[in-house]
């Protein structure tokens, strides 16, 4: 069995077809985020933007207590709309793991 590098480079090629389609994808996706028992919903972007903020009415008594939670939907929308990427990707490769920042 000889070595293809011709082979190669299509393969390479296609795999980062394929990583690009899939990132792509995945950014259109959305993750919901919540916090204080569902008192503060943010939904988040696989591109890491937040899409839409959500306040209940029973929130609202406290100002310091609606920013921390607001900050917390919000962190776990976005920890959540990152894995959303990362499975994307890893579907993408086959598992194979790629360097971090290549995408």
């Amino acid at each position: 069995m000889s070595f293809d590098m011709n082979n190669l480079g299509a393969m390479a090629m296609q795999l980062q077809q394929r990583m690009m389609e899939a990132k792509a994808q995945a950014e259109l996706q959305t993750a919901e985020g919540q916090a204080g028992g569902g008192l503060v919903r943010v939904v988040a972007t696989g591109a890491g933007l937040i899409e839409s903020i959500e306040i209940s009415d029973q929130a609202y008594e406290d100002k310091a207590m609606v920013e921390d939670l607001v900050r917390a939907a919000s962190n776990d929308a976005l920890r959540k709309a990152k894995e959303l990427v990362a499975i994307s990707m890893s579907q993408a490769t086959g598992g194979m793991p790629l360097p971090p920042g290549l995408f």
